[in-house]
């Protein structure tokens, strides 16, 4: 099992190992998504590059970065990744909607 803390939200939620982080945190009321994420999201596919979450501790623990983050985040710090494409192996800590 793994733990998922999101800082601004003050909520800590447990995870079976692998779970996909956007998905763990809409199906707990985590919102992930600005006004405009809200409106024109993918829908978890990596294509919109609007569910970015700062990876503040943990970050060893969520999968690697895939190629679809690389190209979407190339202006975003190292720590930052694109929840709907992090799994979680372990305890994390993450920040929503980070300012750029």
């Amino acid at each position: 099992m793994a733990t998922i803390k999101f800082l601004n939200e003050d909520q800590e939620i447990i995870v079976a190992d692998g779970a996909n982080l956007r998905f763990k945190a809409l199906e707990n009321r985590i919102d992930l998504y600005t006004f405009s994420g809200k409106l024109m999201n993918c829908g978890g596919y990596g294509q919109c590059g609007t569910c970015i979450v700062d990876v503040v501790s943990g970050g060893e623990n969520l999968s690697p970065r895939t190629a679809v983050e690389e190209r979407k985040l190339k202006k975003w710090p190292s720590t930052c990744r694109l929840a709907c494409q992090a799994t979680v192996n372990g305890p994390v800590t993450v920040v929503t909607k980070p300012k750029r």
